[in-house]
């Protein structure tokens, strides 16, 4: 019985080599969906079993450097990612419709070959997101919409640059994906940055509703598919899972809009919002007394005296 399983792995996995596609053959993490599936139960087991085992007895740590040079360098690969898939098609030769994969071996597909594989990688970077929560001891933020979106993209993006690894109108989620991680990933810099730029953090409430935006965009865009009366895309199926993907996300993070900013579980205590970022809450102003002590949250303050039996009694 196990040597029947273990067979059947090996012919499907001789197949998907078969099917890869010899430009991206060579590229880091391509060669066989083995590594990418282990990479992948290993983040879901340190987030959600190992991690905080492992922080349980210690203190928070404290990572606002490394969050600053994390979050800026990803705006920046974001920003890069953006600019190849545009020049590599979207912003050239695409019509923005029934957008067929390009065989070939021109510039411009190879182009779009390796600004397909940049965005599949930086889905392994943004990994690090959960790294900083549980590091952090956030482990409230590890939700499930949060794990399974950051586990099912590099999931799903290898199947598809394994097939159809030059664009087409499949890819259109990408270029969406990218931009608005550049403005994600400038909010959580400036963010860890610290105090003195939270007064140009205004704008945090509306990134849910970018994110759904984002949605609206993928699914109205790839949506075209069923109603044009020829467009030979030559992997329908994905497609199909683009599409459910985007309504997918759309649902659950049309929930989570709901559940913080109309029924407000979601929100912080205080009155003033408390800007997160990839895993730190930060304080905006902490109110201090004579004796040098912090309060927030409603404690009551007394100075330069004592409370008895209801009354202040003046030192």
């Amino acid at each position: 019985m196990l040597s029947e399983v273990v067979s059947n792995v090996l012919k499907f996995n001789d197949y998907l080599l078969e099917r890869t596609d010899p430009r991206v053959r060579d590229y880091p993490l391509m060669q066989s969906p083995i590594q990418m599936t282990l990479i992948l139960l290993g983040y879901v087991f340190f987030v959600l079993y190992a991690g905080p085992r492992f922080m349980a007895n210690r203190k928070p740590l404290r990572l606002n450097t490394a969050m600053v040079f994390y979050n800026f360098f990803m705006v920046a690969y974001n920003a890069y990612v953006v600019y190849e898939l545009l020049m590599s098609g979207w912003a050239t030769t695409y019509t923005w419709r029934c957008d067929l994969c390009d065989p070939s071996s021109t510039p411009q597909a190879l182009r779009m070959v390796r600004a397909a594989w940049l965005f599949y990688f930086s889905k392994y970077v943004e990994l690090l997101d959960t790294a900083f929560f549980v590091l952090r001891k956030k482990q409230s933020q590890v939700t499930f919409l949060h794990v399974f979106h950051h586990s099912i993209l590099p999931w799903t993006w290898w199947w598809g640059i394994t097939l159809t690894p030059a664009g087409g109108m499949g890819s259109f989620h990408a270029l969406v994906n990218t931009c608005v991680h550049v403005i994600m990933y400038t909010y959580y810099g400036l963010s860890a940055a610290g105090p003195r730029f939270q007064k140009y953090l205004w704008w945090k409430k509306y990134m849910t509703a970018i994110q759904l935006i984002q949605f609206v965009l993928v699914s109205v865009h790839i949506s075209q598919y069923y109603f044009m009366e020829k467009c030979e895309y030559q992997v329908p199926m994905f497609i199909h899972l683009i599409w459910i993907y985007g309504m997918f996300f759309f649902v659950l993070f049309s929930n989570f809009w709901i559940q913080t900013y109309v029924k407000r579980k979601r929100l912080p205590v205080s009155k003033e919002e408390k800007p997160k970022q990839n895993g730190i809450t930060t304080v905006i102003e902490p109110v201090v007394v004579a004796n040098g002590k912090h309060f927030e949250n409603g404690n009551v303050l007394y100075t330069n005296g004592f409370s008895h039996n209801g009354k202040v009694k003046e030192v």
